[in-house]
């Protein structure tokens, strides 16, 4: 590129920076207090819409000047909604659960009169102690932000605000770069695609460019259908224009014109958020024809997909976005040789793109500086089960699962143990505790039996039935099937009437070989990725937890107390409290009775063991017990009643 282009691409964005960036610096050369508010899928569901308001009314009211800032996720999802309040004369404030009466407290007792409220504060201080600033509290502390950076930080519907942090400087820098350069910045860097297969993102790129062809596609993989997943969610709610950024640089080095924002309908903020996005961008030029005075065209669309599992899968997208029946086709050819409309193409999932921006500004070494030499970098997960921290983090790649757990999300509520990891989503693998200090990268995780996969843990604590957990997500897996492969189609389902079988008590002797063989049988025979990894959960599960697997077939017994058909409700006669009628009307089909002392009684021929008496009972009495198996649980008469 001549020296008269890079200065016309300089001028042109330093404009739209500059413009970008005034707005904001009145704003606080004013002075003003400024209320962050994360208005992601999390915060709104926990009702940061009404805390919003509350803020407005109580700013009126008052007549207190201050700017309510919404962001997108901080992944404190534990806490929402989550509030952060940059006062004058304080550091920025974190608070958490903030209620709409909590919202009209902090304005009338720390906008208006000065007081912080440190009891609402996220995380404990200690009276007289400094205000922590945001980065301290607890998880910030533990991670290493590099793609979600700006995520709980930015407007992610205010292109300005993405630009005055440093958006599309990347882009820019890129546009002054030759293709080649651009991906030889991510090959230095050892970006793996971060959608679970681990793919280096330079090498597909270089396939892509190097493809014969009179048009090139770049697609994004937003097709999240994890159980308990929702990374990518959340970034495309959060910070879509550094997805688009990444998006329009890939097109950039690979010679493309045309890009696909593959997104699930049933993420209807993110697909909001992403048509205004793209609709910004191109407002300013940043997208479409000639971008910044360049010649180079990039049209970004966005594609809705139904919300089919096995849509994540990259050949059965591209099947779904011809509008064919999303199904996985067999390879080769890749689809960097022949993808969407027979046309070269490069799919890349919403991590891997937006980890393109910080590479290309901060430099491939800064990027080899996190994680290990074969994965570098850092991996975001959604981790969700029973962990007192449950959110979004981002962790340095090679990081122990036990500091993920412990560390950064605080470990097993209810001072209990920790059974099981299940990482990978609903094909990777449950690794027992033993594994806790296993780094969390591709060959490591694959080599202890489970996968890297899109970044799902679910943690287990000591009361989770593992034959449970495996029947669970093969009962997602077979209904997730597209029904091309006859050992996923009908393999899956017969694993699963196998695992349902001995929830039920009717599991047999020779079924936990049967279990092993037919697994292995779906692995070997299935064409995709769906298939190939289904069987992992009982697969692992069955091998790291084989003697709950022969209590539930030998014994008819459920060792968690878990499977309802192997367990049962009694009450302690000996620690239920008289005339505490706490577990009667929690009772959804009157099972519970009171006896002639006036203590409860459970009718097993009308409990339905959906256990909420043994939740509703007061921790101080503790007299609802569960037991398995249901036999053993003691007989008391309900007494006869007066005609």
């Amino acid at each position: 590129m001549s020296q008269d282009n890079r200065e016309k691409i300089n001028r042109l964005f330093n404009t739209i920076r500059d413009e970008a960036q005034r707005d904001r610096d009145a704003f606080r050369e004013m002075s003003l207090p400024i209320i962050h508010i994360g208005m992601a899928s999390c915060g709104i569901a926990s009702g940061a819409l009404e805390t919003k308001t509350a803020f407005e009314e109580a700013l009126t009211e008052r007549k207190i000047d201050a700017r309510i800032h919404p962001v997108g996720c901080i992944g404190h999802c534990y806490g929402e909604p989550v509030v952060i309040i940059e006062n004058p004369g304080f550091p920025p404030i974190f608070y958490h659960q903030v209620t709409p009466g909590k919202a009209r407290m902090l304005v009338k007792s720390f906008l208006e009169e000065g007081d912080p409220l440190f009891e609402h504060l996220l995380g404990a201080m200690e009276e007289n102690d400094l205000i922590p600033s945001v980065k301290e509290f607890p998880r910030f502390n533990q991670e290493t932000r590099a793609v979600m950076e700006k995520c709980g930080l930015i407007d992610p519907e205010d292109i300005d605000d993405y630009i005055a942090g440093g958006g599309y400087s990347a882009l820019v820098k890129s546009l002054q770069l030759s293709p080649a350069d651009v991906i030889k910045e991510i090959q230095e860097a050892g970006l793996r695609g971060r959608g679970g297969a681990g793919f280096p993102t330079a090498r597909k790129w270089t396939l892509a460019m190097a493809a014969e062809a009179g048009e090139k596609i770049v697609i994004c993989n937003g097709d999240e259908g994890d159980p308990g997943a929702y990374m990518d969610r959340t970034i495309l709610e959060s910070n879509p224009h550094q997805v688009l950024e990444g998006m329009a640089i890939c097109a950039h080095a690979i010679g493309a014109t045309k890009a696909i924002m593959y997104v699930r309908a049933e993420y209807p903020l993110a697909v909001k958020r992403i048509e205004k996005a793209i609709g910004q961008a191109n407002g300013l030029g940043l997208l479409g024809k000639g971008i910044l005075g360049s010649s180079f065209d990039l049209a970004i669309e966005l594609f809705q997909g139904s919300g089919a599992f096995v849509c994540g899968e990259e050949s059965a997208l591209i099947q779904s976005i011809e509008g064919k029946r999303g199904m996985p086709r067999h390879r080769p050819p890749y689809p960097v040789q022949r993808g969407l409309w027979g046309r070269p193409t490069v799919v890349n999932n919403v991590k891997t793109l937006a980890a393109v921006p910080p590479i290309l500004n901060h430099g491939p070494s800064w990027y080899r500086g996190f994680g290990s030499e074969h994965s570098p970098g850092t991996a975001i997960f959604s981790v969700v089960g029973d962990v007192l921290h449950p959110g979004l983090v981002e962790v340095q790649m090679g990081v122990h699962l036990r500091s993920l757990i412990f560390d950064v999300c605080g470990g097993i509520p209810n001072k209990k143990g920790l059974k099981a990891v299940q990482i990978g989503g609903p094909s990777g693998g449950c690794l027992p505790e033993h594994f806790l200090d296993t780094p969390i990268d591709f060959d490591a995780l694959t080599e202890a039996g489970a996968m890297m996969g899109s970044g799902g843990i679910v943690v287990m604590d000591e009361d989770t039935c593992m034959v449970h957990v495996a029947r669970y997500f093969l009962d997602f897996t077979r209904k997730e099937s597209c029904g091309k492969c006859t050992f996923c189609r009908i393999g899956t389902h017969h694993l699963f009437n196998i695992l349902d079988k001995m929830t039920l008590g009717e599991g047999r002797e020779q079924d936990l070989e049967l279990l092993e063989t037919l697994s292995q049988d779906i692995k070997d025979g299935s064409l995709c990725g769906l298939g190939k990894t289904a069987p992992n959960p009982a697969l692992t599960s069955l091998r790291y937890f084989r003697e709950e697997y022969e209590a539930h077939v030998r014994e008819k017994r459920c060792p968690a107390g878990m499977c309802r058909a192997l367990t049962a409700y009694y009450i302690d006669l000996e620690t239920c409290a008289r005339g505490c009628d706490a577990c009667v009307g929690s009772c959804p089909v009157e099972a519970i009775f009171t006896t002639k002392n006036r203590k409860k009684g459970v009718d097993q021929t009308l409990c339905v063991k959906c256990g909420e008496c043994m939740v509703a009972c007061p921790r101080e009495y503790d007299a609802v017990k569960r037991i398995s198996p249901p036999e053993l649980a003691p007989i008391v008469e309900r007494p006869q009643e007066k005609t």
